[in-house]
């Protein structure tokens, strides 16, 4: 991906959080690309190691940090990992989000509880940690990968949407809060987005054929706009998300 020289991150330090969605190195990768080091923090079995590949195959640096982002004292030594690992943390990409679709009464507390605190406070635990550090330097950038969920609703998926649209306001809150210490807070508001090569079947789906782009998205879709919000070019932006899905909220 070309990379334009006002988005430049090189001598950035990056963190990105990791699921098992498979986005992740193509996040990673594209950071790395435009110039930054990156560490991938996440569970083992996430995406981290695929992650690593993809920032050392644009020859940057990379470390994994094994961590349970539901865990405060976790994402603490995470963050000081990554800083003694990299020098530094000037970008912090909360990526990380677990897939849960559920009708509403069937959905028990200890389901909402783990999906809460896996998408919604691991945000709230990196932000705040990593934002610490943003706060004593005077300067970063947040980008939460966030959906449109956060803006309409969708059956079997309450707490989804409910978990997005809280991603949504912290982004807008927290722009507003850090915006004179130099923090910039964005969003990425992706639609249905896959890793996966679209096939002949694929194409005949409804959801395909619902969508004005007559296809779903790939990470790669989004790896732009990432750099984007995490380079200098964007200090005039801030609170915003910017959703990249396809046309889909233009039905709403």
């Amino acid at each position: 991906m070309p990379i334009p020289s006002e988005w430049d991150l090189t001598g950035k330090k990056a963190i990105i959080t990791s699921d098992s969605r498979g986005w992740t190195p193509y996040f990673a990768g594209a950071l790395a690309e435009a110039g930054a080091d990156v560490a991938v923090a996440g569970l083992e079995s996430s995406d981290m190691a695929e992650a690593v590949k993809a920032v050392e195959s644009n020859g940057r640096s990379a470390v994994t940090i094994p961590t349970d982002l539901t865990d405060a004292s976790s994402v603490q030594d995470m963050v000081a990992s990554a800083i003694e690992g990299l020098g530094g943390v000037d970008i912090l990409v909360n990526n990380a989000r677990a897939e849960f679709g559920k009708r509403f009464e069937l959905v028990t507390e200890d389901e909402w509880d783990r999906y809460m605190d896996f998408t919604l406070k691991s945000v709230f635990l990196t932000c705040r940690t990593v934002g610490d550090h943003m706060l004593k330097q005077w300067g970063g950038h947040i980008v939460n990968i966030g959906s449109g969920l956060s803006q309409r609703g969708l059956w079997n998926s309450v707490a989804a949407c409910a978990a997005q649209g809280a991603i949504h306001q912290i982004t807008s809150s927290l722009a507003l809060e850090w915006g004179r210490q130099g923090i910039r807070v964005n969003g990425i508001g992706a639609g249905w987005v896959t890793p996966e090569e679209p096939s002949e079947e694929d194409q005949r789906e409804l959801l395909v054929r619902y969508l004005p782009s007559r296809r779903k998205g790939h990470p790669n879709d989004l790896a732009t706009l990432l750099v984007y919000l995490s380079s200098d070019a964007c200090d005039f932006v801030t609170g915003q998300t910017i959703f990249i899905d396809g046309g889909a909220l233009a039905h709403a």
